[in-house]
């Protein structure tokens, strides 16, 4: 959440609650949404390391606000943010955990393992497909967003497939 909320503060000074209010509508429906709180709590810590700076400004009508800008700092760390490449391969998948270990413990059948996750990953398949349906058309970072990770989901289920050939041909 760090480095999105100062991607958000690049443009200008804001709030918390219209940082959350900006991500929701920038992502869409499909990224979890961002707890006001968690928001908040970041943004503490945000000001704490130096990346932020926080003002507090007076409502007559409302209770004051804290508005956030960016440090040279925070300018910096988003700019290495940028130049950074995401490298995430998914050697540590809980899931192929469980496949793995399942025949030593005898408490799990590996393919009833890949038949289960291949069943969620098919309902979580049709809620986007749901999701892309009922977002709207304009919103083309949503649904790329979708769309990634119903490719993400795709490549899982030949994944499963693969797995399920290998294992197969084991018994």
């Amino acid at each position: 959440m760090r480095l999105p909320l100062l991607a958000l503060l690049a443009r200008g000074p804001a709030h918390g609650y219209e940082l959350k209010q900006d991500l929701e509508q920038l992502l869409g429906a499909a990224y979890p949404q961002p707890n006001v709180g968690q928001i908040y709590v970041t943004l503490g810590r945000l000001e704490k390391t130096g990346l932020i700076e926080g003002e507090a400004i007076e409502q007559s009508s409302r209770p004051n606000k804290k508005v956030y800008r960016l440090t040279e700092a925070g300018h910096e760390a988003l700019r290495a943010w940028f130049e950074e490449t995401a490298d995430e391969p998914r050697v540590r998948d809980e899931f192929f955990m469980k496949l793995a270990l399942a025949p030593q413990t005898g408490l799990a059948d590996q393919i009833s393992l890949i038949n289960r996750q291949r069943r969620q990953y098919l309902n979580t398949m049709r809620q986007l497909s749901k999701l892309a349906a009922a977002e709207d058309r304009d919103n083309r970072i949503s649904h790329l967003l979708i769309e990634g990770a119903m490719l993400h989901l795709q490549a899982d289920l030949d994944w499963l497939e693969r797995c399920q050939e290998e294992l197969e041909e084991l018994q």
